[in-house]
């Protein structure tokens, strides 16, 4: 049962996340990103100096679509609608390769393919952009497209003998040496990273298209987060091997408590009442796990790898656990979950929100201090995780009861 004092905080949270939303960061990508030429900058360093030279990103432009996109949809201005449809037209005309399917990982900032890879994260994310463009739009480019990319992904990356999805490709789907989709990643054949966005990614498609075999994937990918990468101590389990083993002790925080939620909107889209009472049973255990990184009044650790703790708070960590937090909370487990996306929410306005140039800092560190070190703007920091937080806020507080 919400009492009334919780619904008024719940309400207030929404309030400040609209403001944060239409004032702060979708200005900042509208004013800093979009060039004259039709392409975006690809990246503006953490002192606010924009690098012209740097790669664009599929990644980046994926997550502008879906912003934008979803911004368009909730509130309907048409300056978010052109932003969207720009980005479209820079993943149509630049990322997407006509000849092999999928979408490359880098452009050069001319526009040509600077990395043709298949990276299947960063296809998923296109997906998920075009899936909300079309349940924004009803755009039919963009769905078509969409389901080109879905069907890209099955033939080529889906195991039809272990199950899952391989990390990574060739230009021509050939096998490639280095899957890693970072510096930061080990080079595995499967990542708990990309099934979590390809569950992102189909949750979005099957929203808008009700497709057998979309059904029967979106199905999988659920009872393989509940049967193989979400450990029995509900952390989730990171890196595997081709048959699903892993040799990591690492505990990502902020993907424990973003796939908490994502798991329950999956199971909640796809409709199976079953699956669905089995991830909800799931759902508080995995953000107690992810608890075990938050400290009340500053926020949610990174990570803890071999056993040390790692305590710099990056921005998509915060963004992640108010939405982790709230969603709990609705699932009427307790008002302390309330209270602690509040606290969170808190510590993201009194130290990662950037209130003289706009948007967020990357993180602050384990100290205190503000790393600038760490893009504002790129090729990895983009509007998605603290964007999409204050729009499932939005959404969420509409029909509070």
């Amino acid at each position: 049962m919400i009492t009334s004092m919780e619904l008024l905080a719940a309400k207030a949270l929404a309030s400040k996340a609209d403001k944060e939303l239409r004032e702060n960061i979708l200005p900042y990508w509208r004013k800093n990103i979009s060039l004259p030429s039709g392409l975006f900058l690809g990246r503006i360093s953490g002192h606010e100096e924009a690098r012209p030279d740097a790669p664009i990103g599929g990644i980046m432009t994926a997550r502008i679509l879906w912003t934008f996109a979803s911004a368009y949809r909730i509130a309907g201005r048409e300056e978010d609608l052109e932003m969207a449809l720009k980005a479209k037209k820079i993943i149509s005309e630049h990322f997407f390769d006509s000849e092999f399917g999928g979408t490359y990982w880098a452009i050069a900032p001319d526009g040509s393919c600077l990395d043709s890879k298949k990276q299947i994260y960063a296809i998923a994310f296109t997906i998920y952009g075009l899936a909300e463009l079309f349940r924004a739009t009803r755009d039919q480019e963009a769905l078509d497209l969409a389901i080109r990319l879905f069907r890209d992904i099955e033939q080529h990356s889906f195991d039809h003998s272990l199950n899952g999805y391989f990390e990574a490709f060739q230009r021509n789907w050939e096998p490639i040496g280095d899957m890693r989709l970072s510096d930061k990643d080990a080079n595995e054949s499967k990542t708990m990273n990309t099934h979590l966005h390809i569950l992102e990614a189909y949750t979005g498609l099957y929203r808008v298209w009700k497709d057998a075999l979309l059904h029967q994937r979106l199905k999988n990918l659920i009872e393989l987060f509940l049967d193989k990468i979400v450990g029995t101590d509900f952390h989730l389990k990171l890196f595997f091997s081709e048959d699903w083993n892993c040799n990591y002790d690492i505990q990502s925080f902020g993907h424990d408590i973003e796939a908490s939620w994502l798991l329950h909107e999956a199971a909640i889209v796809l409709g199976d009442k079953a699956l669905l009472n089995k991830v909800e049973k799931a759902v508080p255990a995995i953000v107690r796990a992810a608890s075990e990184g938050y400290e009340s009044g500053k926020g949610m650790a990174y990570e803890k790898k071999d056993g040390t703790l790692d305590m710099e708070r990056h921005w998509w960590v915060q963004a992640e656990s108010v939405v982790g937090y709230f969603n709990l909370w609705q699932l009427r487990a307790g008002a302390e979950n309330l209270e602690k996306a509040l606290a969170t929410w808190d510590f993201i306005e009194g130290n990662l929100v950037d209130r003289q140039n706009g948007e967020w800092f990357w993180s602050i560190r384990a100290d205190g201090s503000v790393n600038r070190d760490d893009d504002k703007a790129g090729f990895w920091k983009c509007p998605y995780h603290n964007g999409r937080m204050c729009m499932e806020i939005i959404e969420r507080c509409k029909n509070l009861k």
